[in-house]
């Protein structure tokens, strides 16, 4: 098993013409491995690269994370929790990684303190006022 960051990810997913060179070399990699794992941060930091740098809409977003968790060479560190904080994220206007951190804490029993306006009006998180 190969483990990936999120460089490979990205150019495994996207057809980059700049980086042809390190697309190609990614699939390469991730094909003779047979299986690959994608750490909870790499999937976190690729969701930011995706919408940030590709203009990836959360549906969109969807679909792929979808694709790679039902694959079989793709093995996802904490794949329920991860697919969880999916649903979150595409009912608000929150960031992924915040919808992630929530998810988490639930799972924890646990409410999530937050200064962030967007994840304070989600169910689990409260928000703090300063005094």
């Amino acid at each position: 098993m190969l483990a990936v960051d999120t460089n490979v990810l990205v150019r495994v997913l996207v057809d980059d013409p700049g980086a042809f060179d390190q697309c190609r070399t990614a699939r390469e990699a991730v094909s003779s491995a047979g299986k690959v794992f994608v750490s909870q941060a790499v999937l976190v930091e690729t969701a930011w690269v995706l919408v940030r740098a590709y203009g990836l809409s959360k549906k969109r977003l969807q679909e792929v994370f979808g694709a790679i968790a039902d694959h079989p060479a793709f093995e996802m560190q904490r794949r329920d929790v991860f697919l969880s904080a999916l649903q979150t994220y595409l009912t608000c206007s929150a960031d992924f990684a915040d919808c992630l951190i929530l998810t988490e804490s639930a799972l924890a029993g646990h409410e999530l303190a937050t200064f962030d306006r967007k994840l304070g009006k989600l169910a689990g998180a409260r928000l703090l006022a300063p005094s």
